[in-house]
């Protein structure tokens, strides 16, 4: 008896390049990116957000990544370097860190985010696939981006946008959709002032992710006829998508669709932590119990660079000095001596000198907390050295004098603000 045949079929992510957009600033956070890019900033406690947007490629079964950067990007290269050189050329993996580098003209950086593709065609089109997923790096979420661009081919699409549901009160920043039968985009705005509805959910709005798929033959040429338009911006959400949208066939991918949940998350979770509030709110989110974000989920692991530190150390057993963490996330090289830590995160290397009280704090890495310190509510940049006695988060008028401290009463502390303070 002859057997059945069996047609196997390689995920498309195996034809496809993840290309991932990470040259922004992100001035909202303020002095937390005097330093670094936004991609480049500090999460979870040993991670960096663009980890996150790297890590569903890996793990989505992309083998072909490529990472466009820009402002002040040295931080953020030595970390791609560093955390991620592990695919190997020889397996049909690759890596690119693709700075502006003058590649059109001798005066001509990254004019926009699909110049920032543009300017890389010939490198693209070098490894040859068949389909372009574009990324932000700057945004935390765990998404299986294979499911878009099965969605991708099933419709025909010329482009699939990502999208998440917000309250259109909130969607003012985003770009928007407005979407049709079959969850095709009828119309598309950038950063509207008055968000449109969606349809099956009033007060929500559709807005993008920043995250498109493209057939590579179909987005050169689209890149080719934007780059020839003295009038275009050079930018997807303001030029390519929305002729997409009126010429083409554009498609909205929900990411409801696609979120990966752990077995402890109910709920979808994506994040633009742009802003220092919106920072300091999701990374102390993951002190919960059970955090809406799970990253100890083995099935969907966030890569990222692991420094090679012994573990986190808690000394002293004294009423009054007491070494002692309490729904905290404390990561290797850590010394909590003599002091309580509670619901904050401290990142690598971070000392807690006797005496001293932080609570709600996200700590960055290798920060020298000194004796008797209380720190509330705060973001402490890395590497700074907080001194004795220093008490913040009880005074707000004193707090807004010396530090940035938002309408929330969070407080970002930089050494050159400390430097600043009166001897």
């Amino acid at each position: 008896m002859t057997p059945p045949k069996v047609s196997y079929s390689a995920p498309i992510s195996r034809s496809t390049m993840a290309y991932v957009l990470a040259g922004g600033r992100g001035s909202r956070l303020m002095e937390l990116t005097d330093r670094r890019a936004k991609p480049a900033v500090y999460f979870g406690g040993k991670s960096r957000i663009v980890d996150f947007t790297l890590s569903n490629a890996l793990n989505s079964g992309i083998r072909r990544l490529a990472v466009a950067t820009q402002y002040k990007a040295h931080s953020l290269i030595r970390h791609l370097q560093r955390g991620w050189n592990f695919l190997r050329p020889e397996r049909n993996e690759s890596f690119d860190i693709l700075p502006a580098s003058q590649r059109v003209s001798e005066d001509r950086w990254y004019m926009g985010t699909a110049d920032a593709v543009y300017q890389n065609i010939d490198i693209i089109d070098g490894y040859a696939p068949e389909y372009l997923l574009i990324l932000a790096g700057d945004h935390v979420y765990k998404m299986d981006y294979e499911k878009m661009l099965v969605q991708h081919v099933n419709s025909g699409a010329d482009v699939t946008v990502g999208c998440v549901e917000v309250p259109a009160a909130e969607a003012t920043g985003f770009g928007v959709m407005h979407v049709g039968e079959g969850d095709r985009i009828v119309e598309f705005f950038e950063k509207p002032a008055r968000p449109p509805e969606m349809p099956d959910k009033p007060g929500w709005a559709l807005a993008s992710m920043g995250i498109y798929v493209f057939r590579r033959d179909l987005l050169n040429e689209q890149l080719r006829r934007d780059a020839a338009d003295p009038h275009s911006s050079r930018d997807f959400g303001k030029d390519i998508i929305p002729h997409l949208v009126t010429h083409g066939k554009a498609v909205a991918h929900r990411f409801s669709a696609s979120c990966v949940r752990g077995r402890a998350e109910s709920a979808d979770y994506w994040r633009d932590v742009g802003t220092v509030d919106a920072y300091w709110q999701a990374n102390i989110d993951l002190t919960d119990v059970v955090p809406e974000l799970d990253l100890f989920d083995q099935d969907w692991p966030i890569w990222t660079y692991g420094e090679i530190t012994p573990p986190a150390k808690f000394v002293h057993d004294i009423d009054g000095r007491r070494g002692e963490a309490i729904s905290s996330l404390v990561s290797g090289g850590c010394i909590v001596s003599g002091a309580i830590v509670r619901r904050s995160l401290l990142f690598t290397g971070v000392q807690v000198h006797s005496y001293s009280h932080v609570e709600n704090g996200v700590i960055l890495p290798y920060v020298d907390v000194g004796r008797g310190a209380r720190l509330h509510n705060v973001v402490v940049d890395k590497g700074v050295r907080i001194p004795e006695g220093l008490v913040v988060g009880e005074d707000p008028e004193a707090d807004a004098r010396r530090f940035r401290r938002t309408a929330n009463g969070v407080c970002l502390i930089t050494q050159p603000m400390l430097d600043a303070l009166p001897r």
